[in-house]
């Protein structure tokens, strides 16, 4: 289909579009061209990313200045989806006879994108990273070099890159993760490296929010991304919790413990270095003198631990007198890590502002805040210095020093919490020092401060007003879009009581009442008799789901269950809760039927989609609040209170309601799909919880499913999935979707609002 939106021709792969789809276009470009950040809501299974996709792509190729695309997304599963959904776009266009030179692509960690037969082979991340560094550093290439051939081993893919300098571009296109690593395995080149590379002439670039948020990855990835791009934050529900964590850090004895083996180490390679090589920690010493930052030219392959603080907030300046010499600052850390030891050795808890911390550190060890600055930069050069290419051993010590940093360059909107014990009822110590970011705003704003226009959007944002005061901003449009149906295809419900009477609350003081557990095994055995196929729970937290599950268990309700379903559950091990999800899917496509139990915040409920016959019903056991008696959810929402003045209350409920909204909307991914949302928790019957849900869910419940018991629930499920298992006679045109005659007809409307707003503008400045 192809139309003109406000004098920008659209390309959109499809006969048909929707009308919200075409809503969101029509404000999305608003946003563009007033070069503001904006705030779009867009209901779970309506084509979000291929419409965003659509629009943006139509604008880069139209201007002149050809805005590259930033676009964030939370998982490798997601990034790879919209690579996808770009590449049937691409695919489209050409089709439409526009030959466009056009770079799409994808970029994510090493152990996704290696394609060395041996590196690739290791499983965690770190070991990866690693293994990487050991054929990659620049004193390892070097020493390549001088060696014989074969007797230093290097990457072959990672040399071709180099050796092919300049001339190492890829051809226009579109490369999803796969295609990138065949192109690399085809080419002989690395396709970590390369894609990183590519950032620089890449049209649209697909990666983490990880890449451009958190300052130690940003500052090596995304620093030489132009002003004008547009950043895009998808599945963005969770953006300020995503942004607190980037800049948060703890510390614990088995970290120190490792620190201080790192310090040995580090000590030792040190004196072998003065033996046989001394002339290169006195020429790291001079340069230090002179106040130049970079110690040695730093290569890509020689980031070693980069800055924790955000690029603005490093100081500009040379490494502190005291910290230069490599065997005076390696003094100096073994001293700071026994001061954290001396400190985790309190019984009591301790709560202190950054500014405290450094008074305290002054009086005991006589550390000055400046060294403490510069410590994480000053490690990586020594790292570098002492030509050290595998870090695993050297994790602990630099989480020490990029504490060190933060806790010495920021004194707003952080918080030392000190818990000697992991529960308050345990007796051994088990202590954690949390430097906790509590202003979601420090790490976002230079985001919001550098691009033009910056787009925050998912499927549950609601309420939306709270986000431009969580993250500091002011968008220019903020929308919700309700979902224009032919047919009701979901069905909100909400039980506030079971068949007996009894209401149901996942409340502290009555989830472990027998009836309240009685009641909610009631709920799922009843549903799971009129559900086929998939039906999928959450719980509000591992520890509850535990406990249920074994009352279940003890009640006989799971044996009766099993009659119905097979029964899965996640687990916080991603391995075998990947495992899980594979039998539930084949269980539920062998005509069996399963129950899978989650959690809310767990992987399945962010990630995961229960399409079609995968989840016919969602239902909801209680209200997903985080865990209140947290010592960091108290600091964080005091802060909140006394910065932002959003009320505790506020902000919990609002948090709880949009980790609910996420679950049930795993239901619906999309307008042939159809399922049921059941909300098992009598709060969620008051209006000030409910109004905090997504206005596409709220306008689906009618007054009648607001208040219900179990059995008047099972009995209008059952009538609803009877009817929407019937085949759909009705057609969806000019409701739920429209055709090119139906998007000229609505663009016309909106042109003559336009020119009429105008026109009321110019009268109001004649008068």
């Amino acid at each position: 289909m192809r139309f003109v939106l406000d004098g920008l021709p659209i390309y959109f792969p499809y006969d048909y579009i929707y009308p919200e789809q075409y809503a969101y276009m029509r404000d999305l470009k608003r946003a563009l061209d007033a070069k503001g950040h904006c705030l779009l809501e867009m209901p779970s299974g309506t084509g979000k990313t291929i419409t965003l996709l659509s629009l943006i792509v139509a604008y880069q190729m139209h201007y002149p200045e050809k805005r590259k695309l930033i676009y964030c997304s939370r998982t490798v599963p997601e990034i790879d989806k919209a690579l996808a959904e770009l590449k049937r776009l691409m695919k489209y266009r050409a089709s439409q006879g526009l030959n466009e030179n056009f770079l799409g692509l994808g970029l994510t960690s090493r152990r996704n994108l290696c394609v060395h037969p041996e590196v690739s082979k290791e499983r965690i991340g770190a070991a990866v990273d690693g293994k990487c560094r050991s054929l990659t550093a620049s004193w390892v290439r070097e020493r390549a070099s001088r060696s014989e051939p074969g007797e230093v081993e290097t990457c072959g893919f990672y040399e071709s890159l180099e050796n092919a300098d300049s001339g190492a571009k890829m051809p226009a296109g579109v490369y999803t993760l796969e295609d990138l690593k065949e192109f690399g395995r085809e080419n002989s080149y690395c396709p970590y490296f390369l894609a990183r590379r590519m950032i620089a002439w890449a049209n649209v670039v697909i990666y983490s929010y990880h890449y451009l948020l958190d300052p130690k990855v940003a500052e090596k990835v995304s620093k030489e991304l132009s002003k004008d791009a547009i950043v895009i934050f998808d599945e963005a529900h969770n953006i300020d919790n995503v942004c607190t964590e980037a800049m948060s850090i703890d510390i614990t004895r088995s970290v120190l413990e490792s620190s201080s083996r790192s310090i040995q180490v580090l000590s030792r390679k040190m004196d072998e270095l003065r033996q046989s090589n001394s002339q290169k920690l006195q020429d790291e010493y001079t340069k230090l003198v002179n106040g130049l930052r970079e110690v040695q030219k730093s290569r890509e392959t020689d980031e070693i631990m980069a800055n924790p603080v955000l690029p603005d907030d490093i100081l500009q300046e040379a490494v502190p007198g005291n910290i230069r010499r490599a065997e005076h600052f390696i003094a100096f850390l073994r001293r700071f890590v026994e001061y954290l030891k001396t400190r985790l050795r309190v019984m009591h808890v301790v709560a202190e502002s950054p500014t405290s911390f450094l008074q305290h550190v002054r009086e005991v060890t006589f550390i000055e805040k400046k060294p403490l600055k510069f410590c994480a930069e000053r490690l990586s050069m020594l790292i570098r210095t002492l030509e050290l290419s595998d870090l695993t051993e050297y994790g602990g010590l630099s989480k020490v020093a990029a504490f060190a940093t933060l806790v010495a360059t920021y004194q707003k909107g952080f918080l030392l919490i000190l818990e000697p014990f992991e529960n308050d009822l345990d007796t051994i110590p088990n202590p954690i020092l949390h430097l906790t970011c509590l202003d979601a705003t420090i790490t976002i704003k230079p985001v919001f401060d550098r691009f033009s226009s910056v787009v925050i959007t998912s499927g549950t944002l609601s309420p939306l007003e709270l986000y431009p005061t969580l993250l500091g901003f002011k968008p220019v449009v903020m929308e919700s879009y309700q979902m224009s149906l032919t047919r009701n295809c979901f069905l909100p419900l909400i039980i506030t009581r079971g068949s007996d009477q009894v209401a149901v609350s996942s409340k502290f003081e009555v989830r472990h009442d027998l009836a309240v557990v009685r009641n909610y095994g009631n709920i799922l055995l009843e549903f799971a008799k009129v559900v086929p196929d998939g039906l999928v729970c959450f719980f509000p937290s591992y520890l509850y789901m535990e406990s249920i599950v074994s009352e279940w268990n003890s009640l006989g309700m799971l044996q009766e269950l099993l009659k119905y379903k097979l029964i899965f559950i996640e687990t916080p091990d991603a391995a075998e809760t990947s495992v899980a999800l594979e039998n539930f899917r084949t269980a539920c496509d062998n005509g069996r039927g399963a129950v899978l139990m989650s959690v809310a915040r767990g992987k399945v409920s962010e990630g995961v989609d229960f399409d079609h016959n995968y989840g016919r019903a969602v239902i909801l056991f209680g209200i997903p609040y985080q865990y209140t008696e947290s010592r960091i959810l108290k600091a964080r929402l005091e802060y909140l209170r006394d910065n932002f003045k959003v009320r505790e209350n506020d902000f919990l409920t609002f948090d709880a309601m949009r980790h609910g909204a996420q679950c049930v909307g795993r239901v619906l991914r999309g307008k042939t799909d159809y399922g049921l949302m059941v909300f098992a928790d009598k709060r969620f019957a008051r209006a000030d919880k409910r109004s905090k849900l997504p206005r596409w869910i709220t306008a689906a419940m009618s007054e009648a499913s607001l208040n219900l018991s179990t059995d008047m629930a099972v009995a209008i499920s059952r009538k609803f999935l009877r009817s929407m298992a019937q085949p759909f006679e009705g057609s969806q045109l000019g409701i739920s979707l429209w055709d090119m005659k139906m998007v000229e007809e609505a663009a016309k409307r909106d042109s003559a609002a336009i020119s009429s707003e105008r026109q009321a503008v110019h009268m109001d400045i004649d008068d």
